[in-house]
């Protein structure tokens, strides 16, 4: 059975909705009762991509509130609340209990509710004497965003920025540690598997995979465990790899620009949620969804714009001849003499058109949609010469340099600052070595465009610190190396970690390459040196690797911490459907970043370390 996260997370909310009763084979409760949902805003962004208001109204739910909106009270309706556990939201059921504004309130809390918290609300309710309004308090292991089969997002902002900060103390560092242990551990109570953990050595990457292992431990001994397998071994087929990494891992990944249609969407027009707002034709903004309901963007969302667009001219041509038909079939031939069978033939056909008819009114909304999309997408590819971009990064990654005047050429040329300062990046990233006149016209180039240049200048001050670092004799490694662990270890080698290696000649991110291998399980020097964690093994052997934890394994789950993108995405989903037999990767980080909202995070990082020019932030997304 392949992991389906959507489809597991979304049975958890239809059953919250039904008070957490069994739901029968047609997805509704066996005793309709009508309530209302409450809601916080994190936890409305789980519910929006996974159930549309409709489906809320079939779930028996009539009313849906923010819980920090002014509220009236319902009487002898259930009120069911979503909402992550935290000290406003519990202070929020408290006084909505003592007010009495609905019958019964069923508590559903995003992941484990803290025990101080769980006194809290005992306290204040007991306190205002309506202790008996609380129906149920459930802990639903829900803390993350599912927006596609095998997508997800923690919704966890600027972690790579907190985790990289230079000033950050380590208890920040382990709040945050702890906060994707805890997404990553609902992720799995959902999915209900314990997976065999891979992760590098070094960074957050093993502080994660570390914790998640012990919590998984800690978890497994108590009596009723939250996972349905059996205990002791499950053969590794039969179980899936977590392979844990950090941003730093494949810098460029979230810097570089894309020509496939999903990447495209969402860098350039801000997908958001699986909803995002574009011109329309007549004026004013149209609001599209893109999500597993829409065909085309579930057949087309990996392939490179230009395919696209003749896909869409393809699909509107066979709903023309379609019509054509429906309309040859039904339109009587004038002059024809009266024949009965003819009638009935003809009264057959007008009955296939009609039941057509919903079909091809939807196929054309679809056309339609895509449509208007790629003509706001052609107009910003144009306008900023994208494809330039996108063909002399990839020639940067593969040939580990570009020609000097081709360089100036492109960060003088058209494109936002954003655009000039992502491929400046990009330069510093798949040189091998910096040439620092070369770099000085970069920088000179930048100012030019007044771009403000701290991403720039952290990114070639982590790139130098990595040359110093490989060439420094082991006596004068320590202070570097205590900087490097400050910036967050393994990050330093990693940003230029064999820069050929980045992207092969076939255009492989290193990441698809190095999942590939975890999931193939032969031996490979590259993946030989990271660490494994089983939670289910005795503890002695963890960190080791053993036969059974090699693989092969048919289901991966992938997790990118400090930002992912849908070019990773899309690399890994390519690389399962290419496997014989076909093989099933899930994806997830905690957040999803285009290119410009990493930047960002890297220009922050500069601003912290006292790097780059002070042109204002918020010009440079012009």
């Amino acid at each position: 059975m392949a992991l389906n996260l959507r489809q597991k997370q979304t049975e958890c909310i239809i059953r919250m909705l039904n008070l957490n009763q069994p739901v029968n084979p047609t997805g509704t409760a066996n005793e309709e009762v009508y309530k209302i949902l409450i809601y916080d805003k994190f936890c409305q962004n789980i519910l929006s991509p996974l159930i549309h208001v409709k489906a809320l109204r079939k779930h028996g739910v009539t009313l849906y509130f923010l819980i920090d909106k002014d509220r009236k009270p319902v009487h002898d309706v259930p009120a069911v609340y979503f909402v992550q556990p935290n000290h406003s939201n519990i202070q929020r059921i408290v006084a909505d209990a003592s007010r009495s504004l609905y019958d019964s309130f069923h508590l559903n809390f995003s992941s484990s509710i803290p025990r101080l918290l769980l006194e809290d609300l005992a306290s204040g309710t007991l306190n205002s004497d309506s202790i008996h309004r609380i129906s149920k308090v459930h802990d639903q292991y829900l803390d993350f965003v599912t927006l596609e089969d095998n997508l997800f997002s923690l919704s966890q902002k600027s972690t790579y920025v907190q985790l990289n900060d230079p000033s950050a103390g380590d208890k920040e560092i382990e709040d945050i540690i702890e906060r994707v242990v805890s997404g990553l551990f609902c992720v799995l109570v959902t999915l209900a598997v314990v997976p065999i953990i891979r992760c590098p050595r070094g960074g957050p990457a093993e502080m994660v995979a570390s914790a998640l292992d012990q919590k998984l431990r800690d978890h497994l001994l108590s009596k009723s465990n939250l996972f349905s397998e059996g205990g002791g071994f499950v053969s590794s087929f039969q179980r899936p790899i977590l392979c844990i990494f950090d941003r730093n891992f494949e810098l460029s990944a979230g810097i570089q620009h894309d020509f496939r249609y999903r990447p495209l969407v969402h860098d350039i027009l801000g997908l958001k949620l699986n909803r995002l707002s574009v011109p329309g034709e007549k004026g004013g903004m149209k609001s599209y969804e893109l999500d597993s309901s829409d065909p085309f963007w579930m057949a087309n969302g990996s392939l490179e714009f230009p395919e696209v667009a003749v896909e869409i001219e393809t699909q509107l041509n066979k709903y023309k001849k379609d019509v054509d038909e429906v309309n040859r079939r039904t339109g009587g031939t004038a002059g024809a003499e009266f024949d009965e069978t003819g009638l009935i033939g003809n009264t057959k056909h007008l009955m296939n058109a009609v039941n057509s008819l919903p079909e091809l009114t939807e196929r054309k909304q679809v056309i339609d949609k895509h449509t208007n999309i790629a003509t706001v997408l052609l107009g910003e590819i144009k306008e900023r010469s994208l494809d330039t971009y996108v063909k002399k990064e990839n020639d940067m990654m593969v040939r580990a340099g570009i020609d000097r005047n081709e360089l100036l050429d492109v960060l003088k040329g058209k494109g936002t600052k954003i655009d000039k300062l992502r491929f400046a990046i990009m330069y510093i990233i798949s040189s091998e070595t910096i040439n620092p006149s070369e770099a000085e016209a970069v920088e000179a180039a930048l100012r030019e465009s007044e771009v403000d240049t701290s991403a720039f200048q952290y990114v070639k001050k982590i790139k130098s610190l990595n040359v110093s670092l490989a060439s420094a004799n082991s006596a004068s490694k320590n202070n570097i190396v205590d900087w490097a662990e400050k910036l967050y270890g393994q990050s330093i080698s990693a940003v230029t970690a064999g820069v050929k290696n980045l992207l092969s000649s076939d255009r492989q991110l290193a990441l698809t390459r190095t999942v590939e291998a975890f999931m193939e399980g032969k031996p490979n020097p590259e993946i030989d040196s990271y660490l494994v964690f089983d939670p289910r093994a005795p503890k002695s052997s963890s960190g080791t690797s053993s036969s059974h934890l090699k693989g092969p394994f048919k289901e991966a789950i992938v997790f990118m911490i400090g930002g992912g993108n849908y070019v990773e995405y899309g690399s890994l989903q390519d690389l399962a459907q290419r496997q014989q037999p076909v093989k099933h990767v899930i994806y997830g980080t905690t957040e999803i970043l285009t290119g410009m909202d990493f930047v960002e995070q890297l220009t922050l990082l500069g601003q912290k370390m006292g790097l780059g020019s002070s042109v204002a932030t918020s010009s440079a997304t012009h």
